[in-house]
């Protein structure tokens, strides 16, 4: 009989699997671009997930023209604000000059009693932000999240002019360059330990089999002597940094001009007070999980062509 043979159990692409250092994932901007200029990035709040109707206008499929329901999920984007500008020079930093220092911050980080007057250095071939959002607005926690953040213009010059008359504003949803597709970056669920069962998908071993049946039949050979990474084993699994891509933005508004608010709020979050993005699909994590939100990196024919038509929130 021929051996058996099976694709091995649980990709190698993620490793190791441990908790992700940074709650709050950053971006590789140089890989990041949109069609108007803007912020690269934006930080929301997972509302969770609900049910709309859309209708499809995309030409040549089965539902076209016809109101279909699909799931969606509901993100809460507060405004943010600018914590400092950084100037780069070759890739490193040139010069960060603090431009905030609001009360808030200090739940987060050492901040001086005056802010510095911004400083343009003479040499330097990039300008980035580092932003704070403000989640005081909304219903969850006080304590900001911090992200550095690019501009997508035409030249350093038109950076610093669209960057300057925002010191000290807050930023919302219409300064972020935003197309019709988003890449969501996030930690998923946190599980804790888990065996090689749930954690690789590994199948279970026969009823009879000795010393155990949610393990490996063999962990490797005698000689070398040595367990490799390669072997499914127990550890932890979940609070891993994922990237979703090309999610199809449907809709986003204020609160003030359409409340999509149920009557006792949304399950485990509360009521949206600000503004709030609905994303087609599923997004990673918990409710309350901080996403940060960028142009698609790499939009797809198939995503592109969808044509979408948002309607209402199924309650």
């Amino acid at each position: 009989m021929p051996t058996a043979k099976r694709p091995r159990r649980g990709s190698l692409q993620f490793y190791p699997r441990v908790r992700a250092n940074k709650v709050l994932p950053s971006a590789n901007s140089k890989t990041l671009s949109a069609s108007r200029q803007g912020f690269l990035g934006f930080i929301a709040y997972k509302v969770g997930m609900a049910t709309a109707l859309v209708k499809d206008n995309t030409d040549k499929v089965q539902t076209s023209k016809k109101t279909v329901a699909t799931p969606v999920t509901i993100l809460e984007a507060p405004n943010m604000k600018i914590l400092s500008v950084r100037f780069y020079k070759n890739g490193k930093v040139l010069r960060d000059v603090l431009v905030s220092t609001d009360k808030e911050l200090k739940r987060k980080l050492k901040v001086p009693k005056e802010a510095k007057k911004l400083t343009i250095p003479e040499n330097y071939d990039d300008v980035r932000v580092i932003a704070y959002s403000l989640p005081k607005q909304t219903t969850i926690k006080k304590t900001p999240d911090i992200i550095e953040l690019a501009i997508q213009a035409e030249n350093t010059e038109a950076k610093l002019k669209f960057i300057e008359p925002l010191i000290g504003k807050e930023i919302t949803l219409s300064d972020f360059a935003h197309d019709n597709l988003l890449d969501a970056r996030g930690l998923t669920k946190g599980k804790g330990t888990q065996g090689p069962v749930k954690r690789f998908g590994i199948a279970l071993r026969f009823h009879k089999s000795e010393k155990g049946l949610r393990k490996v039949g063999s962990i490797g050979p005698w000689h070398p002597a040595h367990v490799t990474f390669r072997v499914p084993m127990a550890g932890q699994l979940g609070l891993f940094s994922r990237v979703i891509y090309n999610l199809i933005l449907l809709n986003s508004a204020l609160i003030k001009e359409k409340d999509i608010n149920p009557k006792k709020g949304f399950k485990n979050y509360g009521n949206i007070k600000t503004s709030y993005l609905v994303l087609k699909g599923s997004v990673q994590g918990p409710s309350k999980r901080q996403i940060l939100l960028t142009p698609s990196f790499r939009p797809s024919k198939k995503q592109t062509k969808k044509k979408l038509e948002f309607q209402e929130i199924l309650t």
